[in-house]
């Protein structure tokens, strides 16, 4: 199975992914994990360390001719504000941030070694890797996409639009938001914050199509396919809460609305007409497109700064500035694609096991057929 770990600070030398577990014989076309990292870096509202980094991904292991040969690996991405040994001690910790919690953990004197490991300049290291989880599951026809259904209190209408007519609404979208009417006033919210020094939130959805019934377990609580997902969904920064399907809208609701009634035929087998599931029961994919939501509380770090206090005078003070973003909503919903990528991978590759991708596909096209009984 997958196993991720990245190493790196936000004004350190660089930062290091590694991705153990990927089977032999997948392509890797690094363009598209550069792609991945360029979409991250993307977004109206985002802040002028994105104009400094140009992210980019060196493959430095578990290749052969852009092959993968079943080691692990390992992914480099070069941080061109190398500058952390420079810059200034942090006395002031922001509230929001792990700045205090992290000095009382560690024993330090100040926020800056908190800061430089806890900030989402990490994620970057993440979002590679789940490229190359996405290109695991193109293999399996699935394929994966986020965009941004709410900014400020805006919402996007977007519940009626397909798979296909979202991700085309999505090109040259500024938000990376399917709706062009909310997304105008998504901006204008943004540019609103911007002017007070202050942030915004939202929230991002993230959608897997091709996803076959029976991923995923109900047997041990740590193998249902839903937990896994809220569980990497909240390791991206600033997120508090995880939807998956319609999960809030369902508990205000009674069963007979909520549930998604089955139904047969034979050019399409089990189906439903609705998905209120958001492609999980049980623990385990039922074969419907999967959906689930992060819910990003506004960045922590405002240009006003909050009132909080000196770590050495105890006197109340000003929270600390750092360069930030005034809303990354979009670019937590491509990190999101990526940690969704990594857990499909792995259950994927959990069921239908194989050290070759051609055994795993053959697994896989097995599977399928018995479902079609």
């Amino acid at each position: 199975m997958l196993r991720i770990l990245t190493a790196g600070e936000s004004h350190g030398e660089a930062l290091v992914g590694i991705l153990e577990g990927m089977p032999a014989g997948v392509k890797i076309d690094n363009d598209f994990v550069n792609k991945e990292l360029q979409r991250r870096q993307e977004g109206y509202g985002r802040g002028d360390r994105m104009k400094i980094e140009k992210d980019t991904a060196r493959i430095l292991s578990g290749l052969i001719k852009g092959v993968t040969i079943g080691s692990p690996l390992s992914i480099l991405i070069e941080n061109k504000d190398f500058s952390m040994d420079k810059l200034p001690d942090i006395k002031n910790p922001r509230p929001g941030h792990a700045d205090l919690a992290g000095i009382l953990k560690y024993g330090f004197d100040n926020a800056r070694p908190v800061l430089e490991r806890a900030s989402a300049r990490e994620s970057a290291a993440r979002v590679a890797i789940g490229a190359v989880a996405k290109l695991l599951l193109s293999e399996f026809n699935m394929r994966i996409l986020s965009h941004v259904v709410m900014i400020g209190g805006v919402e996007a209408h977007t519940a009626s639009l397909s798979f296909d007519e979202i991700e085309k609404n999505l090109s040259d979208s500024r938000l990376n938001c399917a709706d062009r009417a909310s997304e105008k006033l998504m901006i204008e919210e943004i540019d609103n914050a911007r002017e007070k020094k202050d942030t915004l939130g939202g929230i991002f959805e993230v959608i897997v199509e091709g996803v076959p019934a029976g991923l995923g377990s109900y047997v041990q609580y740590d193998r249902r396919l839903d937990a896994e997902i809220a569980r990497v969904i909240m390791s991206i920064p600033a997120v508090k809460a995880v939807e998956i399907g319609n999960g809030c809208e369902s508990a205000r609701k009674l069963g007979s609305k909520v549930h998604d009634e089955i139904l047969y035929s034979k050019s399409k087998g089990m189906y439903r007409k609705t998905n209120n599931a958001g492609g999980i029961e049980g623990g385990m994919s039922n074969g419907e497109d999967i959906i689930a939501r992060g819910y990003m509380k506004p960045i922590s770090t405002l240009m006003k700064g909050l009132n909080t206090v000196d770590i050495d005078t105890k006197e109340a003070v000003k929270s600390a500035t750092e360069r930030s973003d005034i809303c990354s909503v979009p670019a937590a919903g491509v990190i999101g694609e990526a940690m969704v990528a990594f857990v499909l991978g792995n259950v994927l590759l959990e069921k239908f096991g194989g050290d070759n991708i051609s055994d795993i596909k053959k697994n896989y096209e097995a599977y399928l057929r018995r479902l079609k009984v």
